[in-house]
């Protein structure tokens, strides 16, 4: 007898069938809120450079090359030109004022000055000459004077003895008028030479005056010849140390030409270092730099600065505030740290090549895991040799990867292997 046969319910293919829908739809919902949709990347994590974010004092600064100069120096150029003759000393001597550095020779200049010179001595002689010949009138003037008093003499006691004969009338009306008038001829000629003595005083004290003052500008330009001529031999113009010189016999030098210059080792030194225009507005005097120099830190500061811009960078000039190294030499190469803020707290992390990629807007923070790392916005703000300073997006304690990004195509995650 036949059986009826019950249909199954849930037969293998339609469990297997549920089953797989139910995990394709698992999938889906998966795929759509639930999968990691970050862009990644497998790294190597041994070939980069981690770092830890902390809390510590941070200082603003930029190391600039210095070099040493003295404090003072004096520039020795030539007053005139001239063909090198002599060199009596070499570059690197010590010197004190007024020492022979080298001879110049200028055959025009010595003709042009015998020349003016004899000219000179010409004027003076006649000026001299001049001066002469007005004492000697004052002289002649004078004689005039003492012959016209004597004469007075004579024909006052003939006309006071006539006067007296007259008056006796032992003489006529006529002789005794004669020698009144004698007496008052002479009389009118001594007034007029005394008056024509003090109008000839009065000239020859004016041009007495003239002369010498024409006799005292000669003779000065004299001496400016002659120094002018004394210019041919270079002297040293202070105590010090002789350096940028370099001259040979034979060598033609201009007026105004550099032929060297004094060091004045006694006063110091001095730095000079080229700064980059980015920071000509931040630069001020008084601002602090240091350097380390065998195993000491020095302090300066900024004595003078150099607004030019040359080849993106304008100069300042430093000295020592206190103690200067000892064995530092004109010439020296010295890095400095020039300072744009004081010692303060700050969140700083190391400097890296990750800058170059991200220009400090962003950075990979490292999972506590260790097994990966994120990217996350950050903002950094002032920097030195060393740190950046961190204002917003990182945290004391967490670990950045510093090394460069230039292989990372800006993924994301970074997963390590």
């Amino acid at each position: 007898m036949d059986r009826i046969i019950e249909k199954k319910k849930w037969t293998l293919k339609k469990v297997l069938a549920i089953v797989f829908s139910a995990a394709f739809l698992v999938l889906i919902v998966y795929l759509l809120f639930f999968r990691d949709k970050q862009s990644k990347l497998y790294v190597n994590k041994d070939q980069l450079a981690i770092a830890d974010v902390k809390r510590d004092r941070f200082q603003e600064f930029i190391p600039v090359d210095a070099v040493v100069y003295p404090k003072t120096t004096i520039y020795i150029d030539a007053v005139q030109g001239g063909t090198v003759e002599r060199v009596f000393v070499e570059d690197g001597a010590i010197l004190d004022k007024g020492d022979t550095i080298l001879k110049l020779v200028n055959a025009d200049m010595e003709l042009r000055y015998m020349d003016q010179e004899t000219r000179m001595y010409d004027a003076i002689n006649n000026l001299q000459n001049s001066k002469v010949n007005l004492e000697r009138n004052q002289f002649v003037r004078q004689l005039e004077i003492v012959n016209l008093e004597a004469e007075i003499d004579k024909v006052n006691l003939d006309f006071k003895r006539k006067k007296q004969l007259y008056n006796e009338k032992l003489i006529s009306e006529q002789e005794f008028e004669d020698a009144r008038r004698d007496y008052n001829l002479t009389m009118k000629q001594l007034e007029i030479s005394l008056q024509l003595q003090r109008l000839d005083s009065v000239s020859m004290i004016n041009q007495t005056k003239q002369i010498n003052n024409s006799i005292n500008r000669m003779q000065n330009n004299l001496t400016l010849l002659n120094k002018n001529l004394q210019n041919l031999f270079i002297k040293a113009p202070a105590n010090g140390k002789l350096s940028s010189f370099s001259i040979e016999i034979g060598e033609t030098k201009s007026a105004g030409e550099h032929l060297g210059q004094i060091d004045m080792m006694k006063d110091g030194f001095k730095l000079r270092a080229p700064i980059d225009e980015r920071y000509i507005s931040t630069v001020h005097l008084g601002q602090e730099a240091e350097f380390d120099f065998a195993g000491i830190t020095y302090q300066l500061e900024i004595m003078k600065i150099y607004t030019d811009v040359t080849n993106g960078s304008f100069q300042v000039d430093l000295q020592f505030t206190g103690d200067e190294p000892r064995g530092i030499k004109r010439g020296q190469t010295v890095q400095l740290r020039l300072q744009f803020s004081s010692p303060r707290e700050a969140t700083i992390v190391k400097r890296g090549g990750f800058f170059q990629e991200t220009g400090g807007n962003w950075i990979y923070i490292v999972d506590a895991t260790g097994e990966f790392a994120i990217k996350r916005s950050i903002r950094l703000g002032r920097q030195n040799t060393n740190y950046y300073e961190v204002l917003e997006g990182l945290e004391p304690g967490e670990r950045v990867i510093i090394s460069s990004y230039e292989s990372f195509g800006g993924k994301d995650k970074l997963v390590f292997r």
